[in-house]
């Protein structure tokens, strides 16, 4: 099962700029149903599905039974997105699917909720950015944003996102355990300062998956910038939303797989 596809993007290092073919982690969704009925959407890295949900469904105590389950595939996409269907007495059903209870397993990944793949899309007029940005801001950003990381500095445990305006002036700086959560409580404390609009940039402290490309897009900040990877689906849904999405965006380097146009690299 494939695991991983090949992006083309442009790295910057030390102000060189090169075309390269970079190898990202697969991420697609899973949608799990439970005796022909949408129970849930899972987003995960296309192999071993059935042991995902055999260890979805243990944890989250829905069937805990080491009797053979039977999973059969509903439908299986090009673009590796699935739906499995679970079949399960109803006798053997555990609490877990009985109490209807938050998923675990999806409360920190963005889509606790979804229980069709269908429902993932996000629908809007993609963004259309017309301004140059230097490359050389990345690295006064960060260290802004690395500096106001307290909780990160006491734990070493904490995600963190900053919002800063088109003058590179720092907005707002929040953290928390979960990736998206800290994107949410900086998108939420410019909303209540009636801000969101001055949002330009989006900097995360990890990595980038679809789910944080679509609460920038929603939020209508047209460049993202993260310390870690990008997910495929992240670049996908960044070039559909018209959104700048940079990776590996360390000191002087940076890997640009999306909208290159916004940035004055040359």
């Amino acid at each position: 099962m494939k695991q991983a596809s090949t992006y083309q993007s442009i790295k910057l290092s030390d102000k060189h700029v090169s075309k390269i073919e970079d190898n990202l982690v697969i991420e697609a969704p899973l949608q799990i149903n439970i005796n022909e009925e949408s129970y849930t959407v899972v987003m995960r890295t296309p192999g071993n599905d059935k042991e995902l949900i055999r260890g979805l469904l243990y944890a989250e105590d829905i069937y805990k039974s080491n009797d053979e389950l039977r999973i059969d595939s509903v439908e299986i996409n090009k673009d590796f997105s699935s739906i499995l269907n679970v079949t399960i007495p109803k006798e053997k059903l555990g609490n877990g699917y009985l109490n209807k209870r938050t998923l675990l397993s999806v409360s920190s990944c963005g889509i606790c909720g979804k229980k069709e793949i269908k429902d993932l899309n996000t629908n809007g007029k993609p963004l259309n950015h017309t301004l140059k940005e230097s490359v050389e801001i990345n690295k006064s950003m960060y260290l802004e944003m690395s500096k106001l990381q307290t909780l990160f500095k006491t734990t070493g445990g904490s995600h963190a996102c900053a919002l800063f305006n088109k003058k590179q002036k720092l907005l707002t700086v929040k953290e928390d355990i979960g990736r998206h959560n800290a994107v949410d409580k900086c998108v939420g404390a410019l909303i209540s300062k009636n801000t969101l609009k001055q949002a330009n940039y989006m900097l995360v402290s990890g990595r980038v998956s679809y789910e944080i490309v679509s609460k920038a897009f929603l939020a209508k900040i047209p460049i993202i910038m993260a310390v870690s990877a990008c997910s495929s689906l992240a670049v996908d849904f960044a070039k559909e939303f018209g959104i700048c999405l940079i990776g590996f965006s360390r000191n002087d380097k940076m890997t640009i797989y999306s909208n290159p146009q916004y940035i004055n690299y040359e």
